[in-house]
């Protein structure tokens, strides 16, 4: 009875044992047999991301189009040098700028103000919740369609509600679509609509990973309303905010199709961003390698951005 387990465990021992030595006498190590693993889906990444990397950056580098009589022309750091002198392309950076920042900004607010409403009903919630997150269902160009019918000037459903409650005496006072130094806040509205609730999902979650007990005895020492948030609530939720800025960042900047259905970057390209100006270079211009230059220095650019969001407000290494 006692020798039967003995005689069993050197068995079961000796299994990890030979197959290790199996494989050394083959030639392959444990780590070496790793990557022979991950190799398959390390290819797939590398054929879906790495060579469309390395295409824009080879078309950033040619001239003219395929249409033309002698095809693209290698032309070196040329688009990259009518880039930075462009007018039209800083002008669509500063809107792009603009209009991430109050995207993001009015997003975070919203999304942090319901996030602690949430948490304070705590299980009341829970209706709430699971209503507050149909935005995030709907098509961002059904989205764009449905606000640019709502925002119309002269019978869109926000201009008549506010004529009727007395804000404004007709339905034209405010061209939402029309006004150039209105009409980049404007299309910011659905984005706004559409992905507060990440934001407020994303912040929530952050609170729920809060002890309670902490927060109970902050509350014990004093620490009661802004102070509480400001010493407490906010810096631990800083690398949760850090990643949805991020997250939310990048999609505001890369802001395409709800502008599209909206105003196509007018009137007067006052809601032309970076993505609808290199989009109108390499479609209506025909311009693929200005168009492909633009695009490696907006994604170089948002990748600095990033890495300066992460180690800003993430601050990843150092204490809270």
């Amino acid at each position: 009875m006692n020798r039967a387990p003995a005689a069993a465990r050197p068995a079961v021992l000796r299994g990890p044992a030979k197959s290790s030595a199996r494989r050394r006498r083959r030639g392959v190590s444990d780590s070496n047999y790793a990557l022979l693993l991950i190799a398959p889906a390390a290819l797939v990444l590398l054929a879906l991301v790495g060579w469309p990397l390395l295409k824009l950056l080879i078309d950033s580098l040619h001239t003219g189009s395929t249409f033309d009589p002698g095809g693209p022309r290698f032309g070196g750091l040329a688009n990259y040098r009518d880039l930075f002198t462009d007018p039209a392309v800083r002008s669509a950076g500063v809107r792009t700028l603009v209009y991430t920042v109050v995207v993001v900004a009015a997003e975070l607010a919203l999304g942090l103000a319901v996030a602690l409403l949430f948490y304070a009903l705590g299980p009341r919630s829970q209706v709430l919740r699971t209503a507050f997150l149909y935005p995030l269902m709907i098509a961002p160009l059904v989205a764009g369609l449905l606000w640019r019918f709502m925002l119309i000037d002269n019978f869109g459903i926000v201009n008549e509600l506010l004529t009727r409650v007395g804000l404004l005496r007709d339905p034209s006072d405010i061209a939402w679509l029309s006004n150039p130094h209105l009409v980049l806040f404007s299309v910011a509205i659905p984005d706004v609509w559409l992905t507060t609730s990440f934001m407020t999902l994303m912040i929530f979650a952050g609170l729920q990973s809060i002890p309670p007990e902490l927060l109970e005895s902050a509350r014990l020492d004093g620490a009661q309303g802004l102070r509480l948030l400001r010493t407490i609530i906010l810096p631990l939720l800083r690398p949760v905010i850090a990643v949805a800025l991020i997250i939310r960042g990048v999609d505001a900047a890369r802001a395409f199709d709800t502008i599209l259905i909206q105003t196509g970057g007018g009137p007067q390209s006052a809601s032309e961003t970076l993505s609808l100006h290199i989009y109108k270079t390499m479609v209506t211009y025909n311009d693929p390698g200005s168009a492909a230059a633009m695009s490696t220095v907006f994604m170089a650019v948002t990748m600095v951005v990033a890495l300066i969001a992460v180690m800003t407000i993430w601050r990843p290494g150092r204490e809270s």
